[in-house]
């Protein structure tokens, strides 16, 4: 988070010279990180997991990357920042066989009573839970653990060792790093060890998805049923209560043709959530599919109406005021 001194003398004459008050100075401060010239113009880039200043030179990040460049610069010009997390999003990819789910974080300033949201991806990354205040050691093993993951393939598992370890000594407490460090551990070959993080993982947080799926997995590579079985049950007990896993059957359903199960799956996902467009979107493709278009138009509608609230006040990579 060591802001460099070419990045904060463009800070000092494009931000703070200018006077004014401290919420036009945050909005200063935004324009500069996304505008370009004479601003940074950071691009997103899902892979940009780097330091304060990687992100200066390459004008990339990611939306980890962008908070920390966000916290540090809004530091820089005497405002109180700090990271926020907001739990796992409907995002992932694949890559050589290993797949990526996605947390989000995002920025918080406070100025008096008000406290302000800068987020790289808002318009990208839907929530059920508001955002919580994180610490600097946790928005730290965020970046470890990030980093740690993207050279477990990039490089090798020895090399992304050290900055799994940093994950955890800096935030023991957070099930997802260990249920991440037990992939490490296989990787590396070390199935028990593996078994040890996930079971670590699960005793931090029961209804881990990450760890419950990664050890039904293990389990049954082994050839241990009864153990697959047993936290396969479990798995899918976290999952039915879930609506965006409701999201994804729905959405594999579709790539099936089955459209009444499409249906029938976008529906539970919306009585279990009725605050995601894309529930209905979803719903409206495979009400068309199966040619009723009065409700396809119906759910078209809902979706309409729940994209314009939740653009009233979310912009990407924008400027968000949450009042407390």
């Amino acid at each position: 988070m060591v802001v460099p001194p070419e990045l904060r003398a463009q800070l000092q004459q494009q931000v703070i010279g200018p006077g004014g008050s401290t919420t036009s100075r945050l909005q200063r401060l935004v324009n500069f990180m996304l505008s370009q010239n004479p601003g940074l113009g950071i691009q997103y880039a899902v892979d940009a997991t780097s330091t304060v200043e990687q992100a200066y030179r390459t004008r990339k990040a990611n939306c980890l990357t962008f908070t920390l460049l966000t916290v540090a610069l809004a530091r820089e010009a005497g405002m109180r920042s700090y990271g926020q997390g907001v739990g796992e999003v409907v995002a992932w990819r694949e890559e050589d066989g290993t797949i990526y789910r996605f947390n989000h974080v995002s920025a918080e300033v406070v100025i008096g009573e008000a406290h302000f949201t800068v987020d790289f991806a808002r318009d990208t990354t839907i929530a059920r839970d508001a955002p919580k205040q994180i610490t600097d050691r946790q928005l730290l093993a965020l970046y470890y653990n990030n980093r740690a993951a993207d050279l477990m393939l990039s490089a090798s598992p020895a090399v992304a060792a050290p900055y799994m370890t940093m994950s955890l000594q800096l935030d023991p407490g957070y099930a997802n790093s260990w249920s991440n460090a037990g992939v490490l551990q296989l990787y590396q070959g070390d199935s028990r060890a593996a078994e040890r993080d996930y079971l670590k993982a699960l005793a931090l947080d029961p209804v881990n998805a990450n760890a419950l799926f990664n050890l039904v997995t293990l389990y049954q590579d082994n050839g241990d049923e009864a153990r697959s079985t047993i936290f396969e049950q479990r798995l899918e007990k976290v999952q039915q209560k879930d609506p965006y896993y409701q999201f994804l059957l729905a959405l594999h359903d579709e790539k099936q043709g089955d459209y009444a199960l499409a249906v029938t799956h976008y529906k539970q996902a919306i009585h279990m959530y009725d605050g995601d467009p894309r529930f209905y979107l979803g719903l409206a493709r495979a009400y068309q599919q199966l040619g009723d278009s009065r409700r396809a138009i119906r759910a078209l509608h809902r979706a309409h109406t729940l994209a314009q609230e939740s653009a009233t006040d979310q912009h990407s990579a924008g400027l968000e005021h949450s009042p407390q």
